[in-house]
């Protein structure tokens, strides 16, 4: 018998036996420790429902874990195939080092008119980034052996780039992100909703299109689509699962790519998302928020950041751009900061040069390298030429493009199209043209 229960009896004999006087006393103590009676069983109770409603969770989430860790299905093997425990779902992601050669299908092309770009090279370390607004907190951070600076987005923060003009219906959206100190134990509320909103206010209670890329290590999520246009019947809301808990442990380049009502998103070179009516009403689609949730800090020190955010009008077919009239312009190529190494995202654009190349084996292409105005006039000359060089020779070795087609020159800082006084305007001039011959 239970100490209480015992205690409950004894005082109720003794009231029974007791004055009038001690009667009372004793009655009262016996309604006390009824209740604390009452209280030991609701706790026990309450205690035993939550282990079963636990496991019960456990059993859905990791079937056959019986709230156990899965025996194979530690960190850093979810995705080997044959491990114990595999839960990947989907097309294989995958991991490490990228070349260009793994880009070589790799169809995004971005804008080539900039709108807004920021690498976060002007904000001091530990400051909010002076091109945007929160209603929550963040700080510019750096990360060991990862080049630049990092915008490090606070939990539970809505976070919005100051853009000064409204989108365009033709936009492209990219950044790199990189989510720290993710272990087993980071859950299925760790996210980074990317918004596509109405107003520039800080709320998505509003007309809107999201995607939430979602973070969780013990089972693959994807990403979570949802669009939001009042006096639509027909809202689309769906995940699409797909395992990415290993990519997320690296660096992660972001792309999207709207036009008019068309969304498509891509994680490194794997389109996730391309829903051809997802942006009901394109005209409502004005500005881009990130909003990110479930990240410890303080205790886990998870972090999510982003860096080289670069947003631009068009996205548009730069094969029809180059034949009919023979010559582009494009930002969209990017490379290793003083070098001539190609970043395997810039895939797209090339791939695109091939395809016009392929199709009439008459045209000879000029390709000019352009540069921002750091450093001395000599060195950039030379960077402008190594650039060009670099994607005469993607062409010819990826795609098979006949080298006595193609011609390359470099003309360093010298032909600017913006200001090289601000990050925007060196990321507009750092450009390769292509030009018929």
């Amino acid at each position: 018998m239970k100490t209480s229960s015992k205690l409950f009896y004894c005082l109720s004999f003794a009231l029974l036996l007791g004055h009038s006087g001690e009667a009372q006393f004793f009655k009262k103590l016996a309604k006390k420790a009824e209740k604390a009676a009452e209280r030991t069983v609701e706790r026990r109770v309450e205690k035993e429902t939550t282990k079963k409603t636990d496991q019960a969770l456990d059993s859905i989430l990791e079937p056959g874990s019986g709230g156990k860790q899965v025996p194979g299905n530690t960190p850093g093997n979810e995705n080997i195939p044959g491990a114990e425990g595999n839960t990947s779902t989907g097309t294989p992601v995958s991991t490490g080092p990228k070349t260009i050669e793994v880009y070589s299908k790799f169809d995004y092309v971005p804008g080539d008119k900039p709108i807004f770009f920021d690498d976060f090279n002007d904000d001091f370390m530990g400051d909010f980034p002076s091109k945007w607004n929160t209603n929550g907190s963040g700080e510019i951070v750096t990360l060991g052996d990862i080049p630049g600076k990092w915008y490090s987005v606070a939990n539970r923060s809505l976070t919005i780039p100051n853009l000064g003009n409204t989108l365009p219906d033709d936009f492209t959206l990219e950044f790199d992100l990189k989510v720290t100190n993710l272990t087993r134990n980071t859950g299925s509320g760790a996210i980074l909703g990317i918004y596509l909103s109405e107003t520039s206010g800080l709320t998505t209670n509003e007309n809107h299109v999201k995607a939430n890329l979602n973070f969780c290590q013990y089972i693959p999520i994807g990403v979570r689509v949802e669009n939001e246009f009042r006096g639509d019947p027909a809202p689309i809301a769906n995940t699409l699962q797909q395992d990415f808990r290993e990519i997320y442990k690296d660096v992660v380049h972001v792309s999207i790519a709207v036009n008019q009502n068309r969304y498509r998103l891509w994680l490194n070179e794997v389109k996730v998302v391309d829903l051809p009516q997802f942006i009901v009403k394109p005209e409502l689609i004005n500005h881009i928020k990130f909003y990110v949730n479930g990240i410890d800090r303080q205790k886990k020190q998870e972090q999510v950041l982003i860096s080289n955010l670069k947003i631009a009008e068009g996205g548009v077919d730069l094969r029809r751009k180059l034949m009919s009239e023979g010559k582009i312009s494009t930002n969209g190529i990017l490379f290793n900061s003083g070098s001539a190494d190609i970043l395997p995202q810039s895939m797209g654009i090339i791939r695109q040069i091939s395809q016009v190349l392929n199709q009439d084996s008459s045209i000879k292409l000029n390709i000019i390298g352009h540069t921002d105005s750091d450093g001395s006039d000599e060195s950039n000359i030379t960077l402008s030429k190594n650039r060009a060089e670099a994607v005469k020779k993607a062409l010819v070795s990826v795609y098979g493009i006949s080298a006595e087609r193609l011609s390359s020159a470099g003309k360093g800082e010298a032909e600017p199209v913006a200001d090289n006084n601000t990050a925007q305007g060196k990321a507009q001039n750092r450009r390769v043209e292509f030009i018929k011959l």
